[in-house]
């Protein structure tokens, strides 16, 4: 009967040994697996982040064309609704202060008024 014992204490401890070295085994093996995922991920991101980098450095190489500069404005304004420019109604502006100052006469400023409408 000891030697049953005997017997069965060295089965359980082989079993025991071998369930514990398997475990450790599947569990490296494991962890080898994940760590080759993350790895591999990291790969790739690195992969891309380079693929981004050459693609802004292929566009820094590239010209810009830049549209051209619109056409400077006219030096003479479009007419008015009264059919008078803005320099004729400046110049009637003028008139209107010399003649309310007294620079000009009655007669001088309709003069000057009508050569400016073209009466």
């Amino acid at each position: 009967m000891m030697r049953r014992r005997v017997m069965r204490r060295a089965v359980v401890r082989t079993a025991v040994v071998g369930g514990t070295a398997y475990a450790v085994g599947h569990h490296a093996a494991t962890k080898s697996a994940q760590q080759q995922q993350t790895d591999a991920q990291q790969n790739a991101q690195i992969a891309d982040v380079q693929d981004q980098q050459a693609a802004q450095q292929q566009q820094a190489a590239q010209p810009v064309y830049q549209q051209p500069a619109p056409p400077p404005p006219q030096a003479a304004a479009p007419a008015s609704s009264t059919g008078l420019s803005s320099d004729d109604i400046t110049q009637l502006k003028q008139l209107g202060q010399l003649h309310e100052s007294g620079v000009l006469t009655d007669a001088e400023f309709e003069a000057a008024k009508q050569k400016i409408l073209g009466i």
